[in-house]
């Protein structure tokens, strides 16, 4: 497995590339350091995406998890760019609970590119277990209405 970290302005982030794929966001400087052409291009989206230059990550990935979270996370994929989406909507798309949908949005191992943050409460922001939490969740929702 191949990595990279990079300064961001949510944080220090590491990607991870397997096979081909990548397969975490992280937050945090990670201890190895191997650039490889997908982690050089997935940094090279992450930068245009801050500068609000990338409305869409363009990136191989294959995250690990349950069938049910795996099914989660594809619909967190189709929430449009400076959108936000309940979690009450999202159930009614793959099915479960709020909490369901919570516990696989807090399991995501690719945030940002896999867009968790775009999930909001029925009654405020909800959670976020990225970075400096609901800062950060703060942070990517108005950087995207501003570059929307």
């Amino acid at each position: 497995m191949s990595q990279i970290s990079f300064h961001s302005p949510v944080g220090e982030l590491s990607i991870a590339e397997d096979d081909g794929f990548i397969v975490s966001v992280d937050w945090g400087w990670g201890s190895l350091q191997e650039e490889t052409p997908l982690l050089i291009e997935a940094k090279k989206q992450f930068n245009a995406y801050f500068d609000g230059q990338l409305k869409q990550f363009e990136l191989p990935v294959r995250p690990f998890g349950t069938n049910y979270q795996l099914k989660v996370w594809q619909a967190l994929k189709d929430i449009p760019y400076g959108e936000t989406c309940s979690y009450q909507e999202l159930v009614k798309i793959v099915g479960g609970s709020p909490r369901s949908i919570g516990g696989a949005n807090g399991a995501n191992p690719i945030p940002l590119i896999i867009p968790c943050h775009r999930v909001i409460g029925k009654n405020g922001l909800g959670g976020y277990s990225g970075g400096e939490g609901i800062e950060t969740k703060e942070y990517l929702l108005n950087m995207e209405q501003l570059f929307k």
